[in-house]
């Protein structure tokens, strides 16, 4: 083959991208594509910085190979098209995804190269294991249940890695645009994009990989690799980290996690906006000033409100703190998954598809979850995971003078004491306070 273009889409690096790979492989030139599609840039402030960050990121290390990196705007289908066609390229290499609209974008691709005769390839990367390769006994078309998906995905044959290209060829005359300007996100706190900075903090995380188990649901010391953004715009590989991090259990189980939601997302396109067991989702309440206060992190619940405040700043939360929040709004407030999902959405740095909303169903009791039932206490698990409150008090300023674990319960404070506190009081609209304050 003499051309080859490859679309980038959540495979923003060159360590471990089967498709860049393949194509510096098998043809002459080379055209790394990435096309900035007006559909998804009004999601979130946050993650379309970090994007931006990644791409100037990307183009600086493919100059370095002798290439660059192309940039359109438009829909992507028809700018890769006319790309593909500008350049004389015989084929087109992407990775596949499973998103509801990546699906879309990938059958008009297919229709399309077909159409002008260019031959179109999916390639695995997005994941460790391919999201439609394991399948459970019984013609399921995927596992429900994390258990046997984990001792099967453990099991599999994982595919080889494969080396970052020497060299890059691009063919003369391609304008290759402008990079987007970088925009302003709402998280000032919030890590850098890219595949350099990605790479950094991979060094770093694998040599205090140990302690993980014992640290991983310790709130204060945010022992968690915080590597979520870079796998979700694929800035890291995550076969790469899965590998190198292969001998710590607990670790590549939150990895496994990652693929699990994947899989089921690629057999459930709605997962952000149906429930997969409808029959748990009849009874929410609609109350929007408590949505509004949880959104805030003004509950006056103060380990709910840190992990909220700690989401605008950062446009990352503690994953104990996802589980707390999520269920402090669905089954203590009562309030629809729908608008968390939404709101997590427009924050987070590492939103995605597959994993934000099988998440949130998973607490809500309207997903994978065996125990759909389930509470999570937000004092007992303030007490657990934040002993000390620390971590409440890193994110809550109007709590720092509260000493030791009396920081959970500012309520229960004598009176002159609440009074100085400028902070509310647990929201009124409970509908029964003494649900979260039981064991």
């Amino acid at each position: 083959m003499r051309t080859a273009v490859v679309l980038f889409t959540r495979d923003l690096r060159v360590h471990d991208n089967p498709a860049l790979a393949a194509a510096c492989a098998n043809a002459e030139q080379v055209v790394p594509l990435y096309v900035l599609d007006p559909a998804l840039g009004k999601l979130s402030p946050n993650r379309t910085r970090f994007l931006h960050q990644a791409l100037a990121d990307l183009r600086k290390t493919l100059r370095a190979l002798g290439g660059d990196l192309v940039i359109r705007m438009g829909d992507p289908v028809a700018e890769a098209i006319e790309v593909a066609r500008s350049v004389g390229a015989e084929g087109i290499g992407m990775a596949a995804d499973v998103s509801g609209y990546a699906r879309r974008r990938e059958d008009r691709l297919r229709r399309e190269c077909e159409r002008h005769r260019i031959a179109l390839r999916l390639f695995p990367g997005l994941t460790v294991v391919d999201p439609g390769s394991l399948r459970p006994g019984g013609g399921g078309q995927s596992y429900r249940v994390f258990s046997p998906y984990f001792r099967v995905w453990r099991a599999a044959q994982w595919r080889d890695e494969v080396a970052a290209p020497s060299k890059i060829t691009l063919p003369q005359g391609v304008a290759v645009g402008r990079l987007p300007s970088l925009p302003d996100g709402e998280s000032p706190d919030a890590a850098e994009g890219g595949e350099t900075e990605a790479r950094k903090r991979f060094s770093t995380w694998l040599r205090h990989l140990e302690p993980y188990a014992d640290l991983h649901d310790d709130m204060p010391a945010d022992g968690t690799s915080r590597l979520s953004p870079y796998l979700r715009f694929g800035c890291l590989s995550p076969l790469e980290l899965a590998n190198a991090a292969r001998e710590n259990e607990p670790y590549v189980r939150q990895l496994c996690w990652r693929d699990f939601y994947y899989q089921v997302a690629l057999a459930f396109p709605q997962i952000s906006v149906k429930p997969m067991r409808p029959a748990a989702d009849s009874s929410w309440r609609d109350d929007s000033d408590a949505l509004q206060h949880w959104k805030d992190g003004l509950t006056g619940v103060p380990i709910v409100d840190a992990g909220m405040r700690q989401l605008q700043a950062e446009g990352w939360m503690h994953n104990r703190a996802r589980l707390i929040t999520a269920a402090f709004l669905t089954k203590h407030l009562g309030i629809d998954w729908r608008p968390g999902v939404q709101w997590f959405f427009r924050w987070l740095l590492d939103g995605d598809v597959p994993n934000n909303s099988g998440n949130w169903q998973w607490v809500a009791g309207t997903g994978n979850d065996t125990r759909p039932y389930r509470r999570f206490n937000p004092i007992r698990q303030a007490e657990r995971f934040d002993p000390s409150g620390v971590y409440v008090r890193r994110y809550v300023p109007e709590l720092k003078g509260i000493e030791g674990v009396a920081v959970h319960q500012p309520w229960r404070l004598p009176a002159d004491v609440r009074r100085g506190l400028d902070y509310p009081g647990p929201l009124e609209s409970h509908r029964d306070e003494a649900v979260w304050l039981r064991p």
